[in-house]
Order: C-alpha cells, then structure tokens, then sequence
C-alpha cells in the first residue's frame, strides 16, 4: 500500500461560506496518474466541515437555511459562555456535518455523480484561512 498526501489551502469569508473546492481535489488526485485508490478529503478545525453537495444556488441556500432552522446562529451556546467568541454555533454545525468525506478513485475517475461535488464549508464567524489535506491510497 502507498499513500501519497497533497494538501491545498482555501480563504474563506466564514458565516457558513460554501466553497467548491472539486477542482483543487481533482488537480491533487489526477496529478499522480493513478488508476484505481482510495481518496480521503479532509479539513483540520472544529468550525469547518468537508461534504458532498450539488454546488447550485438552490441547494447552498437551502443547506443555509436548514442549518440555521436546526442549528441558529441568534442564540446562546455554552461554548460562548466559555470563550466570549460568539460562534458556539459554528462548532456544533462543524460537529454534525462533519469534517472529511471519502470518494474513490475507478478507471482514472473520482466517482462523484453528475451534479455532485465536494465541498468546504466554513462556518466560523470570520474569514479563515484553512488547510485541505487530500490522502491518496493505493
């Protein structure tokens, strides 16, 4: 088995900024010429999250606004409570989407679907500068 580890980095604006980060994750994968591996997408930080999504207008607003539904940004958190910086909100979202996803690699191809992609999500409330690491097995 041999990993090869690529990493990327993305500004974000925070306040649950959506970014399509598909390319820089193709760039890190096609780049190696590898057919056939297993690839980990992940993103270090506990108000960031990794996904899948169908990157249209539509849909970031309804993943906006679903999360604000569930998890609002207007309220008290514990966490704030802790340490006065106002996005408790932003580390539960974190918590719950998550912070990688896995796609593999078949015949050359990430397999995403036709109106998939993979996405950042920085729900942080101030712009970040944030770290992607992009581990390739095979």
């Amino acid at each position: 088995m041999t990993v090869i580890n690529e990493k990327f980095v993305v500004n974000t604006k925070g306040h649950t900024d959506i970014i399509d980060i598909t390319k820089n994750v193709q760039n890190s994968v096609y780049r190696h010429s590898l057919q056939n591996a297993s690839v980990l997408v992940y993103v270090a930080g506990s108000t960031v999250s990794i996904t899948n999504i169908e990157f249209e207008p539509g849909v970031l607003v309804d993943l906006f606004e679903a999360l604000e539904r569930v998890i609002p940004t207007g309220i008290e958190y514990h966490h704030d409570a802790t340490w006065h910086d106002g996005n408790g909100y932003a580390h539960v979202r974190a918590a719950i989407v998550g912070n990688s996803t896995s796609v593999p690699l078949i015949d050359g191809a990430l397999q995403l679907g036709t109106w998939q992609q993979i996405v950042l999500v920085d729900f942080d409330n101030r712009p970040r500068t944030r770290t992607v690491h992009v581990q390739i097995v095979y």
